[in-house]
């Protein structure tokens, strides 16, 4: 797929999209979107906006420009995209020519039974957004092909609903959770125990709403009235990261989100997310995204022109 290095311009904040789902026992929203006007233009004219569903993005024909906060891509026929939860991003139509694809917004964890239940942590987007697997895509066509028609059988039945229709999307979510489960060379799904996340949940939801204070290991030991040495343990080896590392993880997150979507200005940001120390925040938001908080601010919002790369 062709990618276009961009720079852009927005103030508008990012709009929280409510999913209508079409069958609220399948938790999923699927569409086709058909535009055969001349009509197109630049990204930015079009708002950020993130919704709690997964999305994937299926194309058929033409081409759609996508942003996310890892760049910016041209998907063309045959392409697929993945957008993690609550991932602010943009799309827009780059080129006159027809345009036609496919949107599939789910509710992944819906879609996990008392079988399945082990690997429903690899899914939970704790420390990486499923975002990171659009690699697979990129790099394996026959992984891309099945994937692409997963979504275009879920797609179809969803439209005829003839008889049984529940039971064909709900076996094509879960091959297409196993082609993504079993196609993650880098393992960006973490395989973490789903029974030891559940014992973590009243920390990380701790962790969510006091973002902004000054949140010590203390803090959390007493939550699940554990031991020091036995919880910074426990921690990093359920979620693959140190306790001050995890927080830091979700602090650096949310600052990239307010960067993208606030008129806040870097040192408010700072404060928003609980790092006072601005050298400190500095340093750990450059060890995240290669690049400051400025430079990061200014990639994603500036009015540069576009340069476009065709492969």
């Amino acid at each position: 797929m062709p990618f276009i290095e961009t720079y852009m311009d927005t103030n508008a904040e990012a709009i929280n999209e409510e999913v209508i789902y079409q069958n609220p026992l399948l938790f999923l929203k699927i569409w086709e979107i058909c535009s055969n006007e001349s009509h197109y233009g630049p990204v930015e004219n079009h708002p950020w906006h993130y919704h709690k569903e997964v999305e994937f993005l299926a194309m058929l024909d033409g081409r759609l420009g996508v942003q996310s906060k890892h760049g910016y891509v041209v998907l063309g026929p045959g392409d697929v995209m993945v957008l993690g939860a609550s991932q602010p991003h943009r799309s827009h139509k780059p080129f006159a020519d027809n345009l036609h694809y496919v949107v599939f917004q789910i509710d992944l964890g819906k879609h996990f039974d008392q079988s399945t239940m082990p690997y429903l942590s690899c899914f939970s987007e704790h420390t990486e957004p499923l975002d990171n697997l659009n690699y697979i895509f990129d790099g394996n066509e026959s992984v891309k092909r099945d994937a692409h028609a997963f979504i275009m059988d879920i797609f179809q039945e969803s439209q005829t609903r003839t008889r049984g229709y529940e039971i064909a999307v709900s076996a094509a979510i879960k091959r297409l959770i196993l082609l993504l489960l079993r196609s993650d060379t880098r393992n960006v799904l973490n395989d973490t125990g789903e029974s030891e996340l559940l014992r973590f949940r009243p920390v990380l939801d701790y962790i969510d709403m006091h973002l902004y204070e000054k949140i010590g290991v203390e803090d959390a030991c007493a939550l699940l009235n554990l031991s020091y040495h036995y919880f910074i343990k426990y921690f990093k080896k359920t979620m693959g990261l140190s306790f001050v590392e995890y927080v830091n993880y979700k602090r650096i997150k949310k600052a990239e989100l307010l960067l993208l979507t606030s008129d806040l200005n870097i040192m408010d940001v700072s404060c928003e997310v609980g790092i006072t120390n601005m050298a400190q925040f500095y340093k750990l938001f450059k060890r995240h995204n290669g690049c400051s908080p400025r430079e990061f601010k200014l990639h994603m919002r500036s009015g540069s022109k576009v340069q476009t790369i065709i492969e």
